[in-house]
């Protein structure tokens, strides 16, 4: 069982970067799955989640209409498109896979059981 991360990196205000995360084991493709994000010293944040057939998605209030979250043919394949980055995105972004219950545990860290190391964005100003 394996969450892994890529596409992360430096880029200037206002710019765009696409995050890739690839779920490899069993029955991945019926799991819903999520980015959160850590800056130190802070907790870890919800960004956005979709569910497992890609029929719903959910996002934090502070990417709603610039970042879009989305799965690939493949099931066990999701993107994070960021469009419009400001400098407050920079943090280490991680992708996780799980059976979230209800719409609000989509968003909670309890509600995913399996996790990627992060991949770092940062945002110059």
């Amino acid at each position: 069982v394996q969450v892994e991360e890529s596409g992360g990196g430096l880029v200037q205000a206002g710019g765009s970067l696409r995050l890739s995360c690839v779920a490899t084991g069993p029955s991945f493709s019926a799991y819903a799955m999520a980015w959160f994000r850590h800056v130190s010293g802070k907790e870890r944040e919800f960004v956005a989640a979709i569910t497992w057939n890609g029929e719903e998605t959910y996002y934090t209030d502070l990417v709603k209409g610039r970042f879009t979250i989305s799965r690939g043919n493949a099931r066990n394949t999701v993107y994070l498109q960021m469009n419009s980055l400001k400098p407050d995105d920079t943090a280490v972004y991680t992708c996780a896979a799980g059976r979230p219950w209800g719409e609000s545990d989509y968003q909670q860290t309890t509600g995913y059981n399996y996790w990627g190391q992060g991949t770092q964005v940062t945002v110059s100003s």
